[in-house]
């Protein structure tokens, strides 16, 4: 087909809940990726860090693979030989505790707010997340999200949720009431504009959940798997979750979340109290298991630290040649560049028009994550192709 053909098909059958770009990709190789006419493009978002080892990594494909040979779905009503496996490598990388399977990071919130409900029930249910933050789009999730946009036309929202600034530990002690069962908090706000979290202000925020027996859960939907250059993003504060929500470069490319309860609390969601038909599933699992293997076996976490030193300084070295760069920031490889321009819409366009493909959030930062396989040459591609786009504002 070609591209109208398809642009038809969704016009007539698809649901308009995406603003599109006018690009069909239809092959994906490491940080290349494909349109249906054979252009070709640096991915430096793949899929809001969905493809976060690379699109079609070998690894990943080869666990796919073998367990095409064998089962693709076997209900949680029954064992099956490859969730388990998933479950320990998380716990092995992360903190003693068990784990929750779902399909998406905001059904592992979902499963987060289950929890904190539960946990406080039935006196305590009010959770407090942060102002610009991102956790979903079902209601529930949507209601924590501490961005009003994202909530026009869905009321009555639940009730329950408070939302205070990001990196001021007064305000969140602030809000703290009797009724406080949780806070949930990204070490990194993405949709938000990459604002990162001081590492005084989540230790501060760690103690006062202590103290006050609050649960401590970090929303890790976009910043695990060695995003920022430790497998999760917690472990940069020195502190233990209670609870951590993973999604998105989890599966390597295909749909998975994860709810992971610290030992103290995994007797609070019982046989019964939560569910997800397709979570777990063993064609997932083994997608999950070839990340994990990936970067392991691959030393990505290294590749990481050097590209993001590396690409940060890139395009600081844009930033003193171009006035319209206020600022780069960010932590690993999920950088933000903060433009002086109300609206940097255009710019995505512009770059998606020289090969290069990223995103904006917050109307004027661009979100840079490439894959964290990105090599030093894959950076200098993009930056070349980036300044060409600078050099025309």
């Amino acid at each position: 087909m070609d591209m109208n053909e398809i642009k038809e098909l969704y016009q007539k059958y698809v649901l308009p809940t995406y603003t599109r770009q006018d690009l069909c990709l239809v092959k994906g190789d490491g940080i290349w990726v494909e349109d249906a006419g054979g252009k070709k493009y640096l991915d430096f978002f793949p899929g809001w860090a969905v493809s976060g080892t690379g699109h079609r990594h070998p690894r990943v494909v080869r666990r796919i693979a073998e367990q095409l040979e064998r089962i693709l779905h076997v209900s949680n009503n029954y064992y099956n030989d490859v969730q388990p496996l998933l479950a320990k490598k998380i716990v092995e990388h992360s903190f003693q505790g068990k784990v929750f399977f779902a399909n998406s990071g905001a059904e592992a919130n979902e499963g987060a707010i289950k929890l904190a409900r539960r946990y406080g029930n039935p006196d305590r249910y009010e959770i407090i997340t942060m102002e610009k933050s991102f956790h979903g789009r079902t209601l529930a999730t949507l209601t924590a999200t501490g961005q009003d946009k994202v909530k026009e036309g869905f009321s009555p929202l639940p009730e329950g949720f408070k939302h205070v600034p990001f990196n001021d530990i007064d305000a969140f002690t602030d809000a703290v009431t009797d009724k406080t069962a949780a806070v949930i908090i990204e070490p990194i706000q993405g949709e938000g504009g990459i604002n990162v979290a001081d590492e005084m202000y989540m230790r501060d925020l760690s103690c006062a959940c202590r103290r006050k027996d609050i649960l401590l859960i970090v929303d890790e939907v976009q910043t695990c798997m060695g995003r920022t250059g430790e497998m999760f993003a917690y472990k940069h504060f020195g502190i233990e979750p209670d609870a951590m929500t993973l999604a998105k470069s989890l599966g390597g490319g295909l749909p998975i979340g994860a709810l992971v309860v610290n030992k103290k609390f995994v007797d609070v969601l019982k046989a019964g109290s939560h569910a997800s038909t397709f979570g777990g599933s063993p064609i997932v699992c083994a997608a999950a298991l070839g990340v994990f293997e990936a970067i392991e076996e691959d030393d990505l976490l290294e590749n990481v630290a050097e590209m993001s030193e590396y690409l940060i300084t890139r395009l600081n070295e844009l930033k003193e040649k171009h006035p319209v760069i206020k600022m780069v920031k960010g932590k690993g490889l999920m950088i933000g560049v903060e433009l002086d321009i109300e609206d940097a819409a255009g710019i995505v366009g512009a770059c998606m028009k020289e090969g290069l493909l990223i995103n904006c959030a917050q109307k004027n930062i661009l979100r840079i994550m490439p894959p964290i396989t990105v090599t030093k040459k894959n950076v200098d591609a993009a930056i070349e192709k980036f300044s060409k786009v600078l050099k025309k504002i």
